[in-house]
């Protein structure tokens, strides 16, 4: 997919969920040839040309001026993260050099939140290690855990023996056979992983290991290929999670997202359990199995050491 191809598809697909009516348009009598509004409707109601919204939507958005893009993001009834997602469109076609034949350079782009990372401070994993009582770990726009605490590699252990650290969750989701029962509110997961890739891309769209992570899914799951050409974008925050873990069976996790303003592009990620729940009960035992499971490695390395 090309840029111009991701703003294209964005756009029209924004567009066709709103009706003349929710747009605040006055109904009119017979059929419409479209699901939902014209271009030339959007354009009316954000206030530019028809001329200028088609050059838009056919995915130019070089030049196009923050407050149009707020306009449109208005008419089409944007939430927040998508209305980011249209700004990180724009802001990599305006960064980006173009050629003589008038194609995107992707050797020039620049995003607002830099490469996806893939390295965490050491101040980070301190951090990390001082919270014992809840599973924690900061996590890339790729959905790559980068590091956890005890807790955290417990909760993610088969997600991390999936491929190593760092383990992929879109890629355990997706293509792990234990990803469905894992997960087991699995079509939420899925699309909640998508979205998140999603919303990566707007910022990143020339990265080349987000690439070749989506070109790998799109290819080998057709569950992710329909959901990538949705192009849902959403911000996860707050909310709750539930897991099916091998060890300790099902936990019901709320969960807390913070961005590291330190460090664009990660974000620490906690998960807790209402004190006294099954769910409580069970991250205890968790802590339990985390800590014999350390305490054996430990000492079969010190065997090792001394033979």
């Amino acid at each position: 997919m090309t840029l111009q191809q991701d703003i294209r598809d964005f756009l029209t697909s924004r567009r066709a969920r709103i009706t003349p009516e929710r747009a605040g348009l006055p109904a009119y009598g017979g059929r419409r040839r479209v699901a939902g509004l014209r271009r030339e409707e959007v354009a009316l109601l954000a206030g530019v040309s028809v001329d200028y919204y088609n050059r838009v939507e056919r995915g130019n958005l070089r030049g196009v001026s923050g407050p149009v893009l707020d306009a449109i993001a208005r008419v089409l009834h944007l939430d927040e993260a998508e209305h980011a997602y249209l700004h990180d469109l724009a802001r990599t076609a305006n960064s980006t050099p173009v050629t003589r034949r008038g194609a995107v350079s992707r050797g020039g782009a620049v995003s607002r939140r830099g490469a996806v990372s893939r390295t965490v401070r050491p101040g980070l994993r301190r951090l990390l290690d001082a919270m014992t009582e809840a599973p924690a770990a900061v996590v890339n726009g790729r959905m790559d855990i980068l590091a956890a605490n005890r807790l955290g590699r417990a909760l993610y252990a088969e997600v991390l023996d999936h491929r190593g650290l760092p383990g992929n969750l879109a890629h355990f989701g997706f293509l792990s056979p234990r990803g469905r029962t894992f997960f087991p509110d699995w079509e939420r997961t899925a699309d909640d992983s998508v979205a998140t890739l999603r919303s990566a891309a707007g910022s990143n769209p020339y990265d080349r290991d987000l690439s070749d992570l989506v070109g790998e899914l799109s290819t080998r799951s057709d569950e992710f290929r329909t959901r990538w050409a949705a192009h849902d974008v959403r911000f996860h925050r707050v909310g709750t999670k539930r897991f099916q873990h091998a060890v300790v069976g099902d936990l019901t996790l709320s969960y807390e997202t913070m961005d590291l303003s330190a460090d664009p592009g990660l974000v620490l990620l906690a998960y807790t359990a209402e004190a006294g729940s099954p769910s409580g009960d069970a991250l205890r035992l968790l802590a339990s199995w985390a800590a014999t499971q350390e305490q054996q490695a430990a000492a079969s390395g010190q065997a090792a050491d001394n033979a």
